[in-house]
Formats: structure tokens, sequence, C-alpha cells
């Protein structure tokens, strides 16, 4: 197979952007994926650059640490990922299409071959998210469009550091390149939230391990807010998903479905603004998480969130079981990821 074939295959097969279903969609996800190659350039060479500033050299250097720190603490693949940055020159990599019935908390799925089916659609411009997002609308369906900073390709390519998110607070930088490299170790395929629970768990354990000696007080201090807020507004999620699946479960005609779907919305929506009101957030701050719970509010949004967290506490048991050695959890985990999903679910049920 030529060079430039075996690449389709790849950004079609391999990429998590579920698709290859119209040939519109497959040129989006290889043109996507070679631009992201064609800007990659080495870290030492970004570094040695005069014109890099001198911001982006402390954040790169930083980068090249925690990376270093993955493989030898973590266990995580030593690879060229993550050892390669890219200026995309725009906010997100790309844009992440969620969509779920009205009545239903059931995410709708696309299939391909190496990723299995996953509860959304990935494009490498807004534009063609935003248009794929309108037909489901159309359609009827509750839609959410989410920007993403990183994506893994599973170890098919070697995933750069981007501006998207290399500017991020250092410990946010940490805890992506922790998260992205476990999913170049065990990959359970169309199973999103044993993945993505998967790679949160080492996120977790990693950033544990990384702050001894390489946080400041003030990093230490933020990085606590931030997980305290998220502990809490992902309770608060999820109180909301349990009200909304009574509703849907509770049957009865649609009007007075919808209606109660809305009365559960207000809910969360006045608990988001008590969990609020005992937050210092910056204007910048405030703008983001009101966004996130004034912008599509939906089934869809809520659904992108639960993908994210089921697990998560089962994997880090097996962290603690195997004494914190990463080496043995992640055999264990690549043999849950060999089972089959209802078998893998119920083992992971049973830890936690």
């Amino acid at each position: 197979m030529s060079r430039v074939l075996r690449y389709l295959s790849l950004a079609c097969a391999v990429l998590v952007l579920p698709g290859c279903a119209t040939l519109s969609y497959f040129w989006q996800a290889f043109n996507g994926q070679m631009e992201l190659r064609r800007l990659s350039r080495p870290v030492e060479e970004v570094l040695a650059d005069s014109a890099t500033g001198a911001d982006l050299k402390r954040k790169l250097a930083y980068a090249q640490r925690a990376r270093d720190f993955a493989s030898r603490e973590l266990a995580l693949p030593d690879n060229r990922s993550y050892r390669l940055y890219a200026d995309l020159k725009r906010p997100y990599v790309v844009w992440n299409v969620f969509a779920a019935p009205e009545l239903s908390l059931t995410m709708k799925t696309s299939c391909f071959p190496v990723a299995g089916c996953v509860p959304y659609r990935g494009y490498f411009a807004k534009d063609d998210a935003d248009a794929h997002a309108a037909e489901l609308r159309a359609g009827g369906d509750d839609v959410y469009v989410g920007g993403v900073p990183a994506y893994s390709t599973l170890g098919w390519f070697d995933d750069p550091l981007l501006n998207t998110f290399v500017r991020y607070p250092e410990l946010e930088i940490a805890r992506l390149i922790f998260h992205e490299l476990a999913h170049q170790v065990a990959y359970a395929q169309g199973d999103t939230s044993f993945n993505e629970s998967y790679a949160v768990a080492v996120e977790e354990e990693g950033i544990k391990r990384w702050i001894t000696g390489n946080a400041t007080p003030e990093e230490l201090a933020r990085y606590s807010t931030f997980k305290a807020r998220q502990h809490d507004l992902i309770a608060t999620l999820m109180r909301a998903r349990t009200r909304l699946e009574g509703v849907y479960a509770a049957g009865g005609d649609e009007t007075a479905r919808r209606a109660a779907k809305a009365q559960a919305i207000a809910a969360l929506q006045a608990d988001y603004l008590t969990l609020k009101a005992g937050w210092k957030l910056t204007e910048e701050e405030a703008k983001r998480y009101d966004d996130w719970f004034y912008r599509d509010l939906n089934n869809a949004r809520l659904g992108s969130v639960a993908v994210y967290t089921e697990h998560v506490a089962a994997f880090a048991r097996l962290i603690a079981e195997d004494g914190g050695d990463m080496q043995k959890f992640h055999a264990r985990v690549k043999a849950l990821a060999a089972l089959p999903r209802d078998e893998r679910k119920q083992r992971l049920t049973a830890v936690q």
C-alpha cells in the first residue's frame, strides 16, 4: 500500500473520530490529521528557535519533564508522542458533536473499525461540526458541540503537544499528557466509558505522584480548587441525570415528559447557582461555567460528562490493590479490555 493510501486508511480507521460514512467526512479526517503531521516540529527545535517566546519555552520545557515522568513513573509508552509541538492557530484541535434523543439519555453512536462505536463524531473544522449538529437538531435530537484540546490516535501517530492546551496551567498540562498517553496502553473497542474512566484514573494517579517536587504551593492550591469544583459539579450532574432517567422511564405523554424534563434542567441550573455562590471565580471562570450551564444544557451535554466518570473509582481501587505498581495495573486493564463488554462492566462494578 502506498504511503498516501496508508495514511488515508489510518486517518479513517484509527482516529478516535468516528466515520468514513461519507467521502467528505473521510477527507476532513485525513486532511486534519495530515495538518497535524505537517505542522509538528520536535520540541527541542522549537526551544532552540529564537522566535519562540519565553512563556512558550517554559511551558514546553515543563511538558517535556512531565512527558519523561509519564514513562519513567507511570509505565506509559516511551515514544515520540508529546515530544513534538504544533501550533494550529485555533483554540481546539477538533470539535465533537454529541447527540441524544429528546426524551432519552441514550447517546447516539457512530461506528468504525478500530475504535468501535463511540458517542460522538469529531470534526477538525467548527463549521463542519456545526453543520452536522444542525442536521441532527433538525431531526429532533438534543445536540451538543464541544471543543476538544487534544485527542489520542492510540499510538498510530506521534501525537504532538498543541497550542490548544500547552498554555494551560502547568498541572493541567501534565494531567492531559498522562491521560492521552494512557489511551495508547489499553483500549476497549467501542467502550468509551471504560476507556475514558481508565485514562482519568491514570491522570489522577499521575498527578498525585507528580506534585511531589514538581508543583509550587500556588499551583497546588489552584489544582486543589479545580478538583474540588469538579467533584461537586460531577455529583450535581449525576443527580440531575438520575432525575431525568426517572422522567423518561415513567412514560406518559410526550408533553408531560417535556415539561418534567424542563423542570429537571431548571433544578440543575438552580443547583449550579448554589455551588457557584460558594466559589471565588474570576470573571473568565464565571463566564466559562455559565456558558456550560446555560448553552445547550440537554441530554447530549449531560451524556458527554457521564462517559468520563463511570468507572474511575474502580480503576483507582485496582491501582491500590496492585500497590501502585503501574505495570501490573496496566496489564490488568489490558486483560479487562479483552473481555466481552458485559463481563468487563460486571467485573468493574464488583471492584467498586
